[in-house]
């Protein structure tokens, strides 16, 4: 099951979708329900004057769906949480089990991404009330969803298994078993949430029909909320209705299959490596191949809506019946589209395209096609207009198949003839010109142009009139009669249609489960060929899966299609030993979009599509995180500061070596000093994780301390500044931290401030860069920290040379120019060790000569010597320290490895490879 995603360029804010219990049962029924079943009603409602929604449902649930979910836990410190979903429009069922926190991250990231609007939770929660019930209402009005409390009976394991051995499709119900098997919660919510479908919503779903599958926690990226909001995933920041977004960008999909399973891999990127390898070949072939790629969609884009097909409630009414037909119809239309799909994929060589084809092979639609032409005429086609769709379900089933039914239509027939003779009748009595048209509210009505009554006046015998700016519609007392027998003919020949319409679906049940199967793999074509039609339009990039993060000319793929100019792309490499980046720049140089698009084409890349950069490789990232932007949380009553504090405590919670984070401004919301501090422990916490980390930052200060540190480098974004002081963007990521030191009374004199004002700000900001230059002083530490990280860097390389592709005397010219960089900087930091044992040296004599006497520190003016003094008592210690997770033994091993491999170098530059 995925969630569901429109083509249209639109995104629609969709309201809580409320329980369908007011349209099949009366309040009073319904309290009865409640009563007997032991459920319970929870009320969600909260004030109106909340943050915009940041949840997967406003994340554009353009479909309005009814998913029911269920939700169980066990108790303890690592608590399992047993999921269970139905998507009762679709007919899928989807079974998870996950080992989650005591945060639930994991359990809510699967809720937003499938966004249930309602979710039924064990009564035993709510008294005393758990930890999970209660990080679930705290998300309610994000997901649009409500809970309902169901009693523990519900909850049972052999019902489960009962449900999914009646209920899943015969092929699969041996897979599911062994799949569900001591996923115990998981198979109890199945059970509660099939049981609640039954009694409220009084659907069934027929035997062996609906679609199960089961999702285990592992094998998809996970990405929190604020970071789908805030990288707009699905839903542009500025405008909800915009395109402007990831999935806006990538949705060049046909099929509403394809639409549904883009966004559900958008918000669930794969982790597997050999899935995506598949994918990249088959969109290689795809935007390489060009008859193979237009003819391919060219087919997509006669598919219906297959997901909706065939579920046949408990009670058959007339409105069922007629959609049954309708389904039926479609289900026709669809079986008609695979075999050019099987056509345009023939010579296909990807393993990907070619099981697509299998699945669409003439032998696995031609059974169905048969069954359906034993009660269906051939000229039977789906229609999207009102009168033409009524037309079709009345003399959809075959002649001769039930001798009243011909009757029926007979005298269908004959109502419609009368009620298009009395209208021209009428158009002949007065001389007026009227339009016949019909809608499945009103049913027939007349339709007059303005133009016509310029000079008369309206009959009398026209009523029901409603006047429009160029016609007006009416209707006759006569029309309404006739109105009323062709329905009554159009009922008897819907009832009379069922009986043959229900064999049909009974016989083509057998055959649903390769249907579905058929279904699925038109979803991930029409995905691949989107993504072949962004290559062909875009300069994008197949990426290789590595452990390596290599990226040449990426760039950012939302602002590159938004922007009139050309974007200006960036280079970016990130390993263990380059995992930290700390990003300066002036205001406005590009710092967010540069690490903005860094998490955006890993997605990019984890779902299957290529990347806008001229090459690519990528580690498979398991989890995203994004801190960025500054705003208050109305909603939560919190400041922008401790919003900010919030979000990074949840991230240095979840952060491993396998994650990614970018983090812009941090620390911006409170005092100056405060904010360094702050930014310096978290950074020290980040570069600790072992994660790959982009920090955004206007404290240079945090770029100069932390420079030295092990993982951890400094970029900039350049700009030019001239003689003028006009600073001109460059928008390049170079090496180092930020030079311009006085970049923001640069900028701030385009506001204007008033002259005074400016001039002022620059005597202080001269003033403070010479008291703080004095301060700093190069440490021991530091020294040996930059030894280290160079040490660590070598070995770095010479691994990465053993396990790459470069040979004979390219190999040699490296290892050669590898081993004068590291000459040329161990010796310039010999140098700097040297400065400093000279700088202690001095201080020492200083302090011996003080002692005798000599030289009084106070004798400077009294004023600056206080301010000084002052500062030097408040003065924040220095954060560095050497890693944690390298030892002093093991720096030393590694020393040890690294002069062996010097030594290595050595001898490949002397004899040569």
């Amino acid at each position: 099951m995925s969630s569901s995603n429109s083509p249209e360029p639109k995104l629609l804010h969709v309201a809580t979708i409320h329980s369908s219990v007011d349209r099949h049962v009366t309040s009073g029924e319904t309290a009865n329900l409640f009563q007997r079943f032991g459920w319970t009603r929870r009320s969600t409602a909260r004030p109106s004057t909340a943050r915009p929604r940041t949840g997967a449902s406003t994340i554009a649930r353009l479909e309005a769906q009814t998913v029911i979910c269920a939700v169980a836990e066990s108790r303890g410190i690592s608590p399992t949480v047993g999921i269970s979903f139905v998507n009762m429009d679709t007919g899928e069922a989807v079974l998870c089990q996950i080992c989650d926190s005591q945060t639930y991250v994991k359990t809510i990231h699967k809720l937003r991404v499938y966004c249930p609007s309602e979710i039924l939770i064990v009564s035993t929660s709510a008294s005393p009330k758990s930890k999970l019930l209660s990080i679930i209402e705290e998300n309610l009005d994000v997901m649009e969803s409500k809970t309902t409390l169901l009693d523990r009976k519900y909850w049972a394991e052999g019902a489960g298994y009962d449900y999914i051995q009646t209920l899943a499709l015969d092929d699969d119900v041996e897979a599911i078993r062994l799949a569900a098997n001591g996923s115990y919660y998981a198979v109890c919510c199945i059970a509660a949430v099939l049981k609640y479908i039954e009694v409220v919503y009084r659907v069934s779903f027929p035997y062996h029909s609906l679609r199960m599958k089961y999702e285990p926690s592992e094998g998809s990226m996970m990405i929190d909320v604020s970071t789908i909001y805030s990288l707009e995933l699905v839903q542009n920041l500025h405008d909800p209705k915009s395109k402007h977004c990831l999935f806006g960008l990538l949705n060049e999909t046909h099929t509403p299959m394809g639409s549904r399973l883009l966004r559900s891999n958008v918000l669930q990127p794969l982790t597997d490596v050999d899935t995506l390898n598949k994918r990249y070949d088959a969109v290689n072939e795809l935007q390489t191949k060009e008859d193979l790629f237009y003819s391919t969609r060219t087919a997509l884009k006669n598919f219906l809506d297959a997901d909706r097909l065939i579920i046949v409630p408990t009670k058959p009414s007339l409105h069922t019946t007629e959609q049954s037909i309708n389904q039926v119809i479609m289900l026709k239309q669809f079986i008609l589209s695979v075999s050019p799909i099987y056509e345009a994929l023939t010579g296909a060589r990807s393993w990907m395209l070619n099981n697509i084809r299998e699945l669409c092979a003439p032998e696995n639609v031609i059974p169905v096609l048969k069954l359906i032409s034993n009660y269906i005429n051939e000229d039977t086609a789906y229609a999207k207009q009102p009168l033409e769709l009524r037309n079709q379900r009345n003399y959809a089933v075959k002649s001769g198949v039930n001798g009243l039914l011909d009757v029926a239509r007979t005298t269908y027939k004959e109502a419609m003839e009368d009620a298009y003779q009395h209208v021209n009748e009428l158009a002949q009595e007065y001389d007026i010109k009227l339009d016949f048209k019909y809608e499945a509210n009103r049913n027939f009505f007349i339709r007059i142009p303005t133009s016509e009554l310029e000079d008369k006046i309206l009959p009398p015998v026209f009523t029901n009139v409603f006047k429009k700016k160029k016609t007006v519609e009416c209707q006759t007392v006569e029309l309404m009669k006739r109105n009323q027998k062709i329905n009554i003919s159009h009922q008897e020949v819907v009832l009379m249609s069922d009986n043959a319409i229900q064999s049909l679906i009974e016989e083509v049940r057998s055959h649903m489960s390769v249907l579905f199967k058929i279904c699925e793999a038109i979803g991930m074509l029409d995905m691949l060929s989107a993504f072949a039609h962004l290559v062909t339009i875009n300069e994008y990039v197949r990426p290789r899966i590595s452990d390596t993060l290599g990226l040449k000319s990426a760039r950012h793929p939302i602002r590159e299609k938004v922007m009139q100019t050309k974007f200006i792309p960036n280079d970016v490499y990130a390993t263990q030993q380059s995992r930290f980046q700390i990003i300066t720049g002036c205001n406005m140089s590009g710092k967010s979009t540069f690490i903005r698009s860094i998490a955006l084409v890993s997605i990019m890349a984890q779902v299957g599509s290529f990347v806008p950069a001229s090459s690519a490789s990528f580690p498979i990232i398991h989890n995203l995180f994004a801190r960025v932007g500054m705003d208050d949380s109305i909603e939560s009553n919190v400041s922008t500061f401790a919003a900010e504090m919030r979000e990074i405590a949840f991230i240095l919670r979840n952060l491993g070596k396998r994650s990614m984070a970018i983090v812009d401004e941090l620390g911006r919301g409170t005092s100056t000093r405060d904010g360094l501090a702050i930014a310096i422990a978290i950074a020290e916490a980040l570069v600790d994780s072992r994660a790959l980390v982009w920090f955004a930052t206007h404290f240079k200060d945090l770029a100069t301390i932390l420079s030295e540190r092990n993982g951890v480098i400094c970029l900039r974004l350049a700009v030019e500044i001239s003689e003028d002081d006009t600073m001109t963007m460059l928008y390049r990521a170079v090496e180092g931290s930020v030079q311009e030191t006085h970049y923001g009374l640069v900028l701030a004199r385009s506001v204007p401030l008033p002259p005074k004002v400016l001039a002022d700000a620059i005597y202080f900001s001269h003033k403070l860069e010479r008291r703080l230059k004095k301060k700093k002083k190069t440490s021991q530490n530091v020294i040996n920290e930059r030894r280290r990280k160079l040490i660590l860097d070598l070995k770095e390389h010479l691994v990465q040379a053993y396990n790459g592709t470069l040979e004979g005397e390219i190999l040699a010219s490296w290892l050669m120019e590898l081993r004068k960089e590291f000459v040329n900087r161990m010796t310039a930091i010999n140098e700097d060790e040297r400065k400093v044992v000279e700088s202690e040296s001095d201080e020492e004599s200083d302090v011996d000569t003080r002692e005798n006497g000599v030289g009084d520190p106070m004798t400077i003016d009294g004023e600056e010597s206080r301010i000084t003094t002052l500062e030097s008592k408040e003065r924040l210690p220095t954060a560095i320290s050497i890693d944690s997770s390298l030892t002093s033994t093991e720096s030393m091993s590694t020393t040890r490895q690294s002069s062996r491999a010097m030594s290595s170098v050595r001898a490949v530059s002397e004899n040569g490879i």
